[in-house]
């Protein structure tokens, strides 16, 4: 039997701290989520005590002020669509860029690769203006433009997984009568599940939390989570604290969930692609 060495001790008290440092400020929410309004900027580290602990009133009062379970729904709708789209196609266009080697596909991954460092910021702007002109300021519309914006890294994460499939797989389908299509979605999108799984967890992270693309494109007309949770702020910059710390709870609970069921199909498309590659 292995014996276990100082390295391997300090490694588990390195990932130790480092779960803590990650996991306290998702209880710091969860805790001040049950405290009044007025307690959490004086002692915001406290535990709730028989002072300060209001139970559920403020998620009764974030769930009337914010109009929740509205929100939630065009959140649901806005990410499942774009991740489902995202998902398909980048992973046919990646499919195609690999295994079709001309000047265009090569020219077209390097775009899909710089499309990657752009800021959003940087087009932020003229995006919305082009969103208005092709009437995609709504929430069908927003669907296609985070499949602009999504397409560079999970195109990039796709070809690289690609790669690995051996290419006799795909030529033996096609002598068995498949058509191009029918050797994609019969053969390689289930091979791809790993990471066709991996690319939809980051993007479910960053279109379910995104709070800037959904208020320049739809604006207030169509809530999402994170717009809702902004009309919490009163005038003279007053904010009801309590009620934001309960709905920030609400909004965490769906990703955690989507994460912690998801994760060992991460660690597998993360093993294969080291095995095969």
């Amino acid at each position: 039997m292995q014996k276990t060495g100082a390295k391997d001790y300090l490694i588990t008290l390195l990932l130790i701290i480092l779960a803590v440092l990650f996991l306290a400020p998702i209880f710091i929410v969860l805790m001040n989520s049950f405290k009044g309004k007025f307690f959490i900027s004086d002692a915001p580290f406290d535990m709730p005590d028989s002072t300060t602990f209001v139970g559920l009133d403020n998620y009764v009062s974030g769930l009337e002020k914010t109009g929740f379970f509205s929100a939630f729904q065009m959140s649901l709708f806005i990410t499942i669509g774009s991740v489902l789209l995202i998902v398909l196609f980048t992973a046919m266009t990646a499919w195609y860029i690999t295994r079709v080697k001309t000047k265009f596909t090569n020219t077209l991954y390097y775009i899909f690769v710089f499309s990657m460092i752009v800021p959003f910021q940087m087009v932020m702007f003229s995006m919305t203006k082009v969103a208005n002109m092709l009437h995609l300021d709504n929430p069908v519309g927003i669907l296609i433009i985070y499949l602009g914006f999504g397409a560079g890294l999970s195109v990039f994460l796709f070809s690289g997984f690609v790669k690995s499939i051996p290419v006799e797989i795909e030529e033996a389908v096609m002598m068995d009568g498949c058509n191009p299509a029918q050797a994609f979605f019969k053969i390689i999108l289930p091979l791809l599940k790993p990471i066709a799984i991996t690319v939809a967890i980051l993007n479910v992270m960053w279109i379910w939390n995104d709070y800037l693309l959904p208020y320049l494109v739809i604006g207030t007309e169509y809530k999402t989570i994170p717009i809702a949770i902004q009309y919490l702020k009163g005038g003279y910059g007053s904010i009801d604290m309590g009620a934001m710390m309960a709905m920030l709870v609400l909004a965490i609970v769906p990703i955690v969930i989507f994460y912690l069921f998801c994760q060992k199909y991460i660690i597998e498309g993360v093993v294969a692609g080291a095995v095969k590659g």
